[in-house]
């Protein structure tokens, strides 16, 4: 019933009984154009009972023109931001046909900026920032979107909504929860014009991008507890590096004998590798602005090398088993060394020779 109520309307308005059987063909059927860009569309009939047609816009236009079967509508320059130019068709039995040409008319923003808190403060890890995007003078408003980026990749979309076709300023919000992988990443924001039908190499605007600094706790760049062994040839490492900002400060706790026996090891740095080897607890602490972190370093006697021993032994107990031999053949009865034991008379020379 509807179409019934809509054809009563127009007969009461213009008249004239509107076709059902609409023949207006536009090409194209719909139309985008910049603001200030120049537009041209054609209207034609497929009917041979066309008597006349035309074109009725706020621009001065093809008027009524008689014996045509299509007609076009150009305009050099659109200055206006609602076009919508009608076509129509009146039929030689008085009927008339009409449909009106949708047309977009845009503008790129004339800037697009990216504020936030601050004004690039340091943010705080775990805390949230509310950025926003503003975008000024951008028409028409509902067809724009907001794209927010990470570096090169899209975080956060926002689709922007409105009626109007004049131009705007809007701005587009974005929460931030400050995380430590943030620190030193660049945000920025776009704004882009979604068009039907598109537009070829349709340009995007986009904002200054903007590098934060996060501030976080610091963090071991190795697990935080290490059992190292004390062997034979090799030194022990402790590894205290963290990560964190402000860039962390160490101390160093050692056990109490340790204390006693170093009192010139550098107890400022992330890595130490201590000339003493003893067995014990060893704890360093990595501290900025943001908090503290402690990593325990059980330091144990490990297995011994036991080859240089065992040569050792060895080598005295043949030096043994030769002295034992040694005495059974050169060892006098009395005690004493001889090389001629065999020939030896207790008592006498072991040789003769002039008396």
């Amino acid at each position: 019933m509807k179409w019934l109520l809509v054809l009563s309307v127009l007969i009461s308005c213009t008249g004239t009984i509107v076709s059902l059987s609409c023949t207006v063909e536009m090409s194209p059927s719909s139309a985008v154009v910049k603001f200030g860009d120049p537009l041209s569309a054609n209207c034609s009939s497929s009917s041979n009972q066309t008597a006349s047609m035309g074109w009725e816009s706020i621009y001065k236009t093809a008027g009524l023109q008689k014996g045509v079967s299509s007609v076009l509508f150009k305009v050099d320059s659109v200055v206006n931001w609602d076009v919508g130019p009608m076509c129509f068709i009146n039929l030689h039995d008085g009927t008339q046909c009409i449909d009106s040409l949708p047309v977009t008319v845009y503008k790129m923003p004339d800037s697009v900026s990216m504020t936030r808190p601050g004004q690039l403060g340091s943010m705080i890890e775990g805390e949230t920032y509310r950025m926003r995007c503003d975008i000024v003078n951008v028409a028409p408003v509902a067809n724009v979107s907001v794209h927010w980026y990470k570096g090169d990749q899209i975080i956060y979309t926002e689709k922007r909504e409105g009626s109007t076709p004049f131009p705007d300023n809007i701005s587009s919000a974005f929460d931030l929860t400050a995380q430590r992988g943030d620190n030193g990443t660049q945000f920025w924001c776009e704004a882009k014009l979604d068009l039907s039908p598109s537009v070829p190499n349709m340009p995007t605007v986009l904002s200054e991008p903007q590098e934060v600094t996060v501030l976080y706790s610091p963090a071991f760049t190795q697990p935080e507890n290490e059992t190292l062994e004390i062997s034979d040839g090799t030194k022990i490492i402790l590894d205290c590096t963290a990560t964190g900002n402000p860039t962390p400060v160490y101390s160093w706790h050692f056990p109490h004998s340790v204390q006693r026996t170093n009192t010139k090891q550098d107890e400022s740095q992330a890595i130490l590798t201590p000339s003493f080897e003893l067995p014990g607890t060893y704890s360093c602490t990595a501290s900025n602005t943001q908090g503290t972190m402690t990593k325990y370093f059980t330091v144990v006697e490990g297995p011994r090398d036991r080859t240089t021993f065992a040569a050792l032994v060895g080598g005295f107990m043949i030096l043994g088993v030769l002295l034992l031999i040694s005495g059974l053949f050169f060892v006098t009865p009395e005690g004493t060394f001889s090389c001629n034991k065999g020939s030896y008379l207790k008592g006498q020379p072991t040789s003769s020779g002039p008396v």
